[in-house]
């Protein structure tokens, strides 16, 4: 069999473009049993139609095998069909028996095929790439959250919900295989949906306010204070956070509340753990406005307010939307306040 890893799609000039990436599964096995020098080959199969399906289908014709798609792990989309719509992708990673719910997505600005013949570090399975394995790097450097099919879905049904959407790129200037240029796949930004509709997309930098409101967050690397010469670096972890609608004189703002966890990385001039603790506070609340404003401005919920509002305020919620296709205005997040916990590192 032709054993599907991931596919890529894209729509030009009325029609889809689809791309398959085949891997030989006994070149792959476990990356404990790879052989150094070992190169992995990446096969690419390509079909075109107009629907989906039909682009996915017409490959068999030259496929020499039976395409397997119950191994696939990853869906790439270009920026092209993000704007088109993904009504067609949805209803067929659905009705496809073989594709399994929990496949990751990405939008990508980069040609589909670079994305997915792109290799991994060393001689690693591409597998074990930022494409189809992010949360190994996750782990490490928490920011953007890679999404599976079933939760966009989820969060494009909900009538409050903004659905995000990693971006991936391929970056071609950090890393080398000897002397020689080695580009590797990297998550680059978001786009935002909402009504199924793509609003636009935010850098890494724009977003790095969100990663305060995410419960996976793991760990998470910042320089204070902000704007000057660092005093430290500190690794800051395990947030606890609660957003609060309130309707006051028939106006709605918020108020936002996190906690997190923090220890020294690296400290480069003494400084009493309460102004660390103070200056890493006054970090988060400046990078989450920021990032909140970045939202306004492309009219995307990027820290998931208007879902807390329709929840509590319903009534309100649907005054609001009636009036306007986005209710959030910049003056609507009235506080943030941040509590940083030094504590020992595990």
């Amino acid at each position: 069999m032709a054993y599907v890893t991931a596919i890529g799609l894209d729509y030009v000039d009325g029609k889809y473009k689809s791309y398959i990436q085949v891997l030989n599964f006994s070149n792959v096995a476990q990356s404990q049993n790879a052989q150094v020098g070992k190169v992995v080959p990446i096969w690419i199969g390509t079909g075109e139609g107009k629907t989906v399906t039909e682009s996915l289908t017409s490959i068999y014709s030259t496929a020499q095998r039976r395409v397997f798609w119950g191994h696939m792990k990853a869906v790439v989309c270009s920026e092209r069909l993000l704007k088109h719509g993904m009504d067609q992708v949805f209803d067929m990673l659905n009705r496809f028996r073989e594709i399994r719910y929990n496949v990751l997505l990405y939008g990508t600005r980069d040609p589909i095929q670079d994305i997915l013949t792109e290799k991994s570090i060393l001689n690693f399975s591409p597998l074990e790439s930022v494409l189809e394995s992010p949360q190994q790097i996750y782990t490490q450097r928490s920011f953007i959250l890679p999404i599976y099919e079933f939760k966009i879905l989820a969060q494009l049904r909900e009538p409050s919900g903004t659905a995000i959407l990693p971006s991936l790129t391929i970056d071609y200037k950090d890393w080398y295989e000897d002397k020689k240029d080695h580009p590797m796949h990297r998550v680059s930004g978001a786009y935002f949906f909402d009504n199924r509709e793509l609003r636009g997309w935010l850098s890494e930098d724009d977003l790095r306010g969100t990663r305060w409101i995410q419960r996976q967050l793991e760990r998470s690397p910042v320089n204070i204070p902000i704007g000057q010469t660092p005093v430290a670096t500190l690794i800051l972890m395990k947030p606890h956070f609660v957003v609060e609608p309130k309707l006051e004189n028939d106006k709605i703002h918020f108020n936002i509340r996190i906690g997190l966890k923090s220890y020294v990385d690296l400290l480069i001039k003494d400084t009493p753990e309460s102004t660390l603790e103070k200056m890493a506070a006054e970090l988060v609340k400046k990078e989450v406005i920021e990032s909140y404003k970045k939202g306004v401005a492309l009219k995307s919920d990027v820290l998931m307010l208007e879902d807390k509002l329709y929840r509590k305020y319903p009534g309100k919620w649907r005054e609001l939307s009636k009036q306007s296709d986005f209710i959030l205005t910049e003056d609507m997040l009235k506080n943030v306040d941040v509590t940083i916990t030094m504590v020992t590192p595990e």
